[in-house]
Parts: C-alpha cells; sequence; structure tokens
C-alpha cells in the first residue's frame, strides 16, 4: 500500500511562503517540498535561524530541504510544524558578492554554443553578465550549485561523465552553473577555469560559497598562481612516539570516531565508523569514551606492532587475533582487553562472517580534528590518509580515571538474518512502477563488487520509472536507497554525497546501517519494506 501525502495551499499569505508538503525520508528525516528556489532559501535561512527542537541538519536543494531530525518522534512533531509554518520570504541582494576570476578556456564551451544557439563569446558574456545565486550545496564540500538570473544557458550534462574534472574547472549543467573544488569524476559542460579556492579548512567558514551567496564572474585572460589548500588535515611526519606502528594493512583500513555533525548544508556527511556499535563496544572495553577514534579494518590483514605498552580490544566481524614476540606466539579473543607490550606484533586474519573490525587502544588514536571529527571521509577527502605500512598511529595519553571495561558479547554475524535489512518506503517511491515495488522487497539482490564506504550497489531485476524526465536534486541521508535509470538501487552508506538527483525508492530502517556495514561483496541481500509512515497532520 502507498502512503498518500497531504498536500498544503500553494499559494502562500502575502509577504509570506509556505511549505507545499512533507515527505519523510525514512525514520528521522524530512522532505519540505517548496515552489520556487527562492523558497527554498527563505526557509533554510530561517530553520538555521530559528532551529527547532531536536532539528539536527538543514540542506537545500533544488526544490525542497531536506530535515534531519534527532528522532522518529521529533520527525512527526517537527513535519506538522512545517506544515503549519508560514515564513518570511528571502531579503534579495542581501547576501555577500563573491567575484570569481575566470578564464574562459573550457574544452565544452564551443558545444555549450552550439547548443544555446551562440557564438562562445556570448555564452561568456551571458555567463559572466549576471549574477548567479548559491542554491545549495552537494556530491563535494565547496562545491555549490549556481542558479542565475536567466535560463540561456540551460544545457544537459554530458552524456559520458569524465572519469576525472580538474579542480577549478568552471561547468554548467542545466540551469546551474559551478565550481568543482577539487579534481573528481563529474559530468558538467565545462566552459573555463579558475583558481578561487572554493574549500580551505584554514577559513573560519571553509566554503568560499554557501546557499544563498551572490558569485560574479569575472572574465579575464589569465590567472594569477595561487596555493590551492589541502582538504586534509596535516598528519604527523615524524615516526617516533608512542602507539601502533603498521606492518601491513590494506587500503581501507582507516581511522574512524562517530564523525562530523552540523556541516551537511555545505556537502560535508557525517561519515564515520560504518558499524558505530562495533566502535563504541571496542572503546567501552579498553575504557575509552564511545566516540574516540578508533581503526576501521575491512577484511582483515592488519599487522601493528606496539611502540611502547599499548592495552587493545578488536570488535565486529570474527577474525583470529595473533600476538608474536620473540618469546613465542598468543591468541587473544575478541571484544576482551588485552595488552599488546613494546615490541610484540598483533596480526589479524580474514573474518570468519562479516567484512569490518574495529581496533581500540586506550586512550584512542590521536589524530588532528578536522571540522570537529578524527575521521576519514573517503567521498570528500576530509579527514587522515588510510593508513600505511610504516606508518606510526599515535595513542594519546589516557586522561582521568577510565577504567577497562569487561568483555562484551558479539553479535552472531553469521546469522542469515543478519543479511536482511529492514527498509521504509522512500520520499520518491511514486516515482516507481507497481511491479518494482514489488520486485524491491520480493527479490534475493546480489552485493556488487563496487562497494565502498560511499555506497553498496546492487544487482538483480530492472526497477523501472513510472515516469519521464529528471528529478531536481534533493537532500539525501545514510541509508537512502537511489534507483539511477539503470534500475539498478544503490545503497547510500557513511560517505554518502549529501544531495542526489535520483529518485530514493526506500530508506533503511533505524539501526540498519550497521548491518549494511558487514555485508561483504557477492552476498545474497533481502529488503524487507516495513509498514510506511503515518501521513497524516496529526502528531
Amino acid at each position: 500500500m502507498k502512503p498518500t501525502y497531504d498536500a498544503q495551499p500553494a499559494t502562500p499569505d502575502a509577504g509570506a511562503s509556505r511549505v507545499r508538503e512533507v515527505r519523510f525520508v525514512g525514520q528521522r528525516a524530512l522532505l519540505a517540498e517548496l515552489e520556487r528556489t527562492d523558497d527554498v532559501l527563505a526557509l533554510q535561512e530561517h530553520l538555521t535561524r530559528n532551529p527547532m527542537a531536536d532539528q539536527l541538519e538543514v540542506i537545500s536543494a533544488a526544490e525542497t530541504v531536506l530535515i534531519t531530525c534527532a528522532n522518529p518522534e521529533a520527525a512527526h512533531r517537527i513535519r506538522k510544524a512545517l506544515l503549519g509554518l508560514v515564513f518570511p520570504p528571502r531579503q534579495q541582494g542581501d547576501s555577500e558578492l563573491v567575484p570569481i576570476d575566470v578564464v574562459y578556456d573550457g574544452e565544452d564551451l564551443r558545444d555549450v554554443a552550439d547548443r544555446c544557439g551562440l557564438t562562445p563569446e556570448a555564452v561568456v558574456n551571458v555567463h559572466s553578465a549576471q549574477t548567479w545565486t548559491a542554491a545549495f550545496t552537494g556530491f563535494s564540500p565547496g562545491l555549490a550549485y549556481m542558479v542565475g538570473e536567466n535560463n540561456i544557458l540551460d544545457v544537459p550534462r554530458r552524456s559520458s561523465p569524465r572519469t576525472s574534472v580538474p579542480a577549478g574547472s568552471v561547468a554548467l549543467a542545466g540551469h546551474y552553473s559551478t565550481v568543482y573544488p577539487r579534481q573528481s569524476p563529474g559530468g558538467w559542460q565545462i566552459i573555463g577555469r579558475t583558481h578561487a579556492t572554493m574549500w580551505d579548512l584554514g577559513r573560519e567558514n571553509p566554503a568560499l560559497v554557501m546557499p544563498g551567496t551572490r558569485v560574479a564572474f569575472q572574465p579575464v585572460r589569465a590567472l594569477a598562481s595561487t596555493i590551492s589548500a589541502d582538504s586534509r588535515a596535516e598528519e604527523k611526519k615524524d615516526g617516533t612516539g608512542e602507539g601502533l606502528r603498521v606492518i601491513q594493512s590494506l587500503p581501507l583500513t582507516l581511522i574512524e570516531d562517530l564523525g562530523r555533525t552540523g556541516h551537511a548544508a555545505v556537502g560535508v556527511s557525517t561519515s564515520g565508523a560504518m558499524d558505530r556499535p562495533s566502535l563504541k563496544r571496542a572503546n567501552r572495553v579498553v575504557g575509552n569514551p564511545p566516540g574516540a577514534a578508533g581503526l576501521e579494518i575491512v577484511d582483515g590483514g592488519l599487522s601493528v606492532e606496539a611502540a611502547g605498552d599499548q592495552v587493545l580490544a578488536v570488535t565486529g566481524a570474527p577474525v583470529e587475533l595473533r600476538i608474536t614476540s620473540p618469546h613465542g606466539a598468543r591468541t587473544v579473543p575478541m571484544a576482551h582487553p588485552f595488552a599488546l607490550l613494546t615490541g610484540e606484533v598483533l596480526t589479524l586474519g580474514k573474518p570468519t562472517s562479516g567484512f569490518r573490525c574495529y581496533l581500540a587502544a586506550r586512550g584512542g588514536f590521536d589524530t588532528p580534528k578536522v571540522l570537529g571529527s578524527r575521521s576519514t571521509d573517503t567521498m570528500s577527502g576530509l579527514g587522515p590518509a588510510p593508513v600505511a605500512p610504516g606508518q606510526l598511529l599515535s595513542v594519546a595519553p589516557v586522561k582521568g580515571l577510565h577504567c577497562v571495561g569487561w568483555p562484551e558479547p558479539q553479535p552472531d554475524f553469521s546469522d542469515p538474518d543478519a543479511t536482511v535489512l529492514d527498509v521504509t518506503l522512500g520520499p520518491r517511491h511514486d516515482w516507481f512502477t507497481d511491479e518494482a515495488l514489488a520486485l524491491l522487497g520480493s527479490t534475493s539482490w546480489e552485493v556488487s563488487n563496487d562497494l565502498n564506504r560511499v555506497g553498496m550497489r546492487l544487482e538483480g531485476p530492472v526497477l523501472q520509472w513510472g515516469r519521464t524526465g529528471e528529478l531536481p536534486s534533493e537532500g539525501t541521508i545514510a541509508g537512502s536507497i537511489q534507483v539511477p535509470p539503470s534500475g539498478q538501487p544503490v545503497v547510500f552508506l557513511s560517505d554518502h554525497p549529501t544531495t542526489g538527483g535520483y529518485p530514493v525508492i526506500a530508506v533503511l530502517a533505524e539501526n540498519q546501517l550497521e548491518k549494511a556495514a558487514q555485508i561483504r561483496p557477492g552476498s545474497s541481500v533481502r529488503l524487507r519494506i516495513s509498514s510506511p509512515q503515518k501521513e497524516t497532520t496529526d502528531a
């Protein structure tokens, strides 16, 4: 049964705006639909200046604002408040005007001109003569979707995206313009380049352009040389001190804590440990605070040597924990505290079930914080680089009195139910045919080898869209299941982009992300659709 949505009057009171409709995104997020981009910016500004109780993040997009909430009860309460909310219109022209110098020599400039029936010179004039306003951010930190004063340069994305677009590329897609803040894949039409630093952690506000910022592109013949800021925290280069020295590691051994919150509006997801309960369990066992930084280890294969005596614990996917020294070898159990003395080597085997395990060291790993977190975000490039052989992982001294904890039980990752993920229907399930919705919950999906911290691709029957055209970009959350035109669903995980342009057919239910974190490539997965959210104006 498809839930129905309560539409609200689209005509606002004089001088004010209203939310047209509110849809649930999972159990703790809401998608507010509005009439115009100005209404989107006005609601985003209103909620930022006047946050509701238990409101966590606000992400503006093309025609919607996504609000994440502290719990499901808050989501119902905030939804009711949004449906009755009257908010002031956005004040035009009161935001900062940011000039950006551009050399208009992009490889798609002539193709854009041909599509628009203009000369390349006219494209430059049209692009630089108008003021652009950032409507929303997404895909990567500092990448802003800017709307101009006219739609003369409305062009589609490239039919075949580039695998690598240089940082500073100025581009067009649809009626938006953007500047790529870092080298990344991309399908926009490139018309020029700039040296403007769109994302700089050395600034008080790292994003040069935020929602509501106005931008003036200025044609220049050449660019002054600048040094762009690296998005990663500066890492310690010395190999001395106490901690764990890495002897062997696989590519996706990362430092993770519970992530960074409050930055989704500028394109930074929460990130953090994918299996949070396992990280918290490891920290409890060694006497750390729950959010201390630990190691997230994919598929085992890690060997570390103690530089100074350490107290460690490993949780998550079950692996053999073998300690070797000149005096012999021994094994230690999972989810138990144990000592690793100076010169001893700990080696983690391959998981017998599950996929990720977590190593905590008493004191926590001492790396610089980036936007309040030590986590590595593989999508945005924030945080420390992946752990590499020869690296010393510094462990912070213990502050205060924190007792080492008791051993704790481990989940059974071999349980058949471990590969059944509970979902609720998503905000755009009505974009799909009834047959596609039936297939979603009845299919045994295979997890693709193309699996990382950004997303899990599922292979199976094609889920047909029931509509044509493109969905304007919308905010997303971890656990969102998007379906691109290929019809193969993608489950967004910890390092997902904060906005996406494909319809979300379903969303993982509460406490299912940690289950998804432990599913291996090649596994069969079932999606169990639970009862839809009750869509009424009653709280």
